[in-house]
């Protein structure tokens, strides 16, 4: 189900919409039809590293980025 940015011909007003399989977009300010499909750029991806870097628990290693994990 992909996510759509519209702007409307007939009012101007910018809008996003799900459209499913050949259904067509309708604006929610005029319920108008003729609209204009925007350029979507996607989301950045975190650059930050998503597992733990430091290790407080005194069980085993939680991950290979885990302060506590044995280097070869």
């Amino acid at each position: 189900m992909p996510l759509y940015e519209y702007v409307c011909e007939e009012c101007q007003h910018p809008f996003e919409a799900l459209v499913f399989g050949e259904n067509q977009a309708e604006c929610p300010s005029c319920h108008g039809r003729k609209l204009a499909r925007q350029l979507s750029v996607p989301a950045r991806p975190k650059t930050e590293p998503t597992l733990p870097t430091a290790c407080q628990s005194s069980g085993p290693p939680c991950g290979p980025m885990c302060s506590r994990f044995p280097q070869n």
